[in-house]
């Protein structure tokens, strides 16, 4: 699937989905300009960049009235479920209020303007993470249990209210996608750079929390292309974007260290109470068969394949460190 080109906003362009997703604008001939995080790294080329208060709705206003974009792209959060916890406050600023500032930004650009503005919402498969089914659809109950989860929940109906009223504004409920570019903070990438360590001498423990935790993970640029889709539909909706299969913690821990050729795993491993979330939910796991159906998405690369990605890549950083 591939655009005419035209121009596209991204928020929290140099995360790791924004980075992704603005290469991926770029090489489809996207006029893109991007919202940089606060303490991120260099903006992704080709994009220009835009520092922007997402709280401040007339600054936001101004910055949609400026850019005239086709579409926009509201990645831009407090990503961590466990850093949510710690500041649930600045998280529910973050994740609920720059989302519904941004809808409304775009809803007034376009009523003032006549020109058709795109909305794609990175929502979050933690806003079903009280609910009880399995695997989770659009249709499952939101029912969040972490201050991230109602954050992003709050985020994900103001979407639904303002599609309502007249904006082309879909969620992309993302399950947990994962590549090199994965900060450190997360568990899969504190996985792979700690057995990239172990395996070159220069470690020689991994604590993590509950290795029994179980995780849809997908491939990131899978993702990015299924919002990019999202973005194409023509309508407002709202799509679950996931592999349809879960995997341990320990299962990524095992597969990591077989990677790098670390055999006994356990002996370097350790669980740490002080790591457990005060909620979590064992397992996730997401039925993405409505945007294979409209969207004709699907995942790319296995649980293995990503895993693998991910050692390499870090191996490789020990060797030229």
């Amino acid at each position: 699937m591939s655009g005419d080109g035209g121009t596209a906003l991204v928020t929290g362009v140099t995360g790791q989905d924004g980075r992704y997703l603005a290469e991926l604008l770029v090489d489809r001939d996207y006029q893109v300009h991007g919202v940089p995080s606060p303490r991120a790294g260099a903006v992704p080329a080709g994009v220009t960049p835009h520092t922007t208060d997402l709280l401040d709705s007339d600054a936001v206003a101004a910055l949609v009235q400026k850019v005239q974009p086709d579409l926009v792209f509201h990645l831009a959060a407090v990503s961590s479920v466990a850093a949510s916890w710690a500041d649930p406050t600045s998280t529910a600023r973050v994740n609920a209020l720059s989302t519904a500032t941004l809808l409304d930004s775009c809803l007034r650009v376009q009523d003032g303007s006549g020109r058709k503005i795109t909305v794609v919402n990175a929502s979050t498969c933690e806003i079903f993470a009280g609910a009880g089914d399995s695997p989770q659809t659009e249709a499952t109950p939101v029912q969040p249990i972490s201050p991230y989860g109602a954050a992003k929940a709050m985020g994900h109906m103001m979407c639904q209210v303002y599609r309502a009223k007249g904006l082309e504004a879909t969620n992309a409920i993302l399950y947990n996608h994962e590549s090199p570019r994965r900060p450190e903070r997360f568990v899969t990438r504190k996985i792979t750079k700690a057995v990239a360590a172990i395996a070159a001498g220069r470690q020689d423990r991994l604590v993590l929390g509950d290795l029994s935790i179980k995780r849809d993970w997908g491939w990131a640029p899978d993702y990015v292309e299924a919002m990019y889709r999202m973005a194409l539909h023509g309508k407002g909706d709202d799509f679950v974007v996931a592999t349809g299969a879960a995997h341990s913690i320990a299962e990524f821990v095992e597969a990591a260290f077989a990677i790098a050729g670390v055999s006994q795993w356990r002996q370097y491993v350790e669980s740490d109470d002080a790591l457990l979330r005060p909620a979590d939910r064992t397992v996730m796991v997401g039925d993405a068969a409505k945007a294979s159906a409209l969207l004709d998405w699907r995942p790319s690369l296995t649980f293995a394949d990503i895993v693998e990605a991910m050692v390499v890549s870090d191996l490789e950083q020990e060797r030229i460190s």
